[in-house]
């Protein structure tokens, strides 16, 4: 078997951003996938996560927010390169991962186990996993995925990698990412936080210049009778891309602000601002569930309330670090 970290499944404790307290337990799988990757390597992911006050509604969704790669090299050294998948999938990941890095790539949930009562055996999604330990002859694959570290095996392990005698098929190859761990370095909490404030100074530039809630409103005010009208699976596929996305980010921006300067107060109430976001998110989203059900009208003053957080918050952190 090739192996980059001898782990368990069942000794595996998820980082603390995925407990069950929080908010949303999991944001997106290209971020948790990072968080889980990160904690097993002994690196804390918070750091890398000044993407998270930059999300912005994009006309049909909102930013699908990511761990920005050049972030991870200059905190963690942690080279991130694309592979070329021009030999079998299955191929290359048992390649990668005997150099001893970790591979991400995008497979099928309906074959990973651990999505058991949502898409396992039931549907095909698209996600990302890390792949960390694999066996070609024993049909094993031990990997990162949402909330922690799981195996899988047998026919699943023949359908991910669409293997002879497989039903499925891989018409087009998937993207791939390996992680070089060759210069990996674990920095201390100050070397990290005056890398982070340098790099959050700079993804400032990218934050939106107007706000975000304002358009969205609009938006969903036009969407609303439309969603109604749509099969539950559209609904949730609509709350995945808009309030999902923002809620958790949100939330990830009060973990990050609030790590990075502990003793800044406009820093802890930009923070604070954040988390109110991603509060009211989840209670909302489970007030539009009902509202689409049945086919009642909501409160769209909620959003107006998100739109002042957003406004606070970014306001404090502008102060912070001025252009």
């Amino acid at each position: 078997m090739e192996q980059v970290l001898k782990l368990r499944p069942e000794d595996y404790q998820r980082h603390l951003l995925h407990t069950q307290e929080r908010d949303w337990a999991e944001t997106n799988c290209y971020v948790d996938v990072w968080i889980e990757l990160l904690h097993a390597l002994k690196l804390n992911p918070i750091p890398a996560m000044g993407f998270s006050v930059t999300p912005d509604f994009e006309g049909d969704q909102w930013t699908f927010f990511k761990f920005q790669l050049n972030d991870l090299y200059d905190l963690y050294g942690l080279e991130v390169q694309e592979l070329v998948i021009w030999k079998s999938l299955i191929d290359h990941v048992i390649e990668q991962v005997r150099m001893k890095r970790p591979v991400l790539v995008e497979l099928d949930s309906k074959f990973l186990p651990d999505t058991a009562g949502t898409a396992y055996q039931r549907e095909h999604v698209k996600t990302t996993v890390a792949v960390n330990e694999v066996d070609r002859e024993k049909r094993h694959l031990g990997y990162f995925h949402a909330q922690g570290y799981y195996h899988l095996s047998g026919d699943d392990f023949d359908e991910v990698f669409a293997l002879p005698g497989a039903t499925s098929t891989m018409i087009l190859p998937p993207y791939v990412e390996t992680v070089k761990l060759a210069q990996m370095v674990n920095r201390t909490n100050e070397e990290l936080r005056t890398i982070s404030r340098a790099m959050l100074q700079r993804q400032m530039q990218q934050m939106p210049k107007n706000n975000p809630f304002v358009i969205f409103k609009k938006r969903f005010e036009q969407d609303f009778d439309w969603l109604t009208q749509q099969p539950i699976d559209v609904f949730h596929q609509y709350a995945f891309v808009t309030f999902r996305q923002f809620g958790a980010c949100f939330e990830l921006a009060y973990n990050y602000l609030s790590w990075l300067s502990p003793d800044k107060d406009g820093l802890l109430k930009a923070a604070a601002a954040f988390k109110s976001i991603s509060e009211r998110t989840k209670v909302y989203q489970f007030q539009l569930a009902r509202a689409i059900t049945r086919k009642k009208s909501l409160r769209l003053e909620t959003i107006d309330e998100m739109a002042a957080s957003w406004s606070e918050a970014t306001d404090l952190l502008r102060n912070e670090f001025p252009s």
